[in-house]
């Protein structure tokens, strides 16, 4: 994809939907019903992403307590 492509934004029940044509699936190797993260940008837009900033942070607090815990999880795993 080398140039923006137009989306349409559907009602779909109570709610609405961004309508990704195939180009923009197979793209981004997304697949239906995955969960994208939208986030606000400066300037009024938004970007919508399949990284999920809470499992990050979830993530660095395991490695938090790993380190922390290094010895006693090593006699654990004996």
């Amino acid at each position: 994809m080398t140039k923006p492509m137009r989306v349409a934004i559907e009602k779909i029940g109570s709610s609405y939907g961004l309508i990704l044509p195939p180009e923009v699936m197979n793209l981004f190797d997304l697949k239906g019903g995955e969960t994208l993260h939208v986030e606000p940008l400066a300037g009024g837009g938004f970007r919508a992403t399949p990284y999920d900033p809470d499992f990050e942070m979830t993530m660095d607090i395991a490695e938090q307590v790993i380190d922390e815990y290094q010895d006693t999880l090593a006699t654990l795993a004996k």
